[in-house]
């Protein structure tokens, strides 16, 4: 398996969540960048967001969510000491 520009577009979405607040959704506007809005309709599709244009995290969205900030977190952090 490989990362197709639609899976990246999925996790760039992804890693804009707000992991600290249960509270805090995203909204991906109509007018934003059209890989983003079909990003956020896919995540929907696939039950990790609540509405087809960003909303809240589903339980299994979290999980998903936490696993890319963890792993961008260590490719970064991997690059600065590098």
């Amino acid at each position: 398996m490989s990362f197709t520009p639609e899976l990246v577009a999925e996790l760039e979405v992804l890693a804009l969540f707000d992991l600290e607040s249960t509270l805090e959704g995203l909204k991906i506007h109509q007018h934003a960048a059209p890989e983003k809005v079909a990003a956020a309709r896919r995540l929907y599709d696939k039950k990790l967001i609540d509405q087809p244009d960003g909303g809240y995290l589903t339980s299994l969205g979290r999980d998903a969510a936490q696993s890319v900030q963890v792993l961008l977190t260590i490719l970064v952090e991997s690059t600065e000491t590098a």
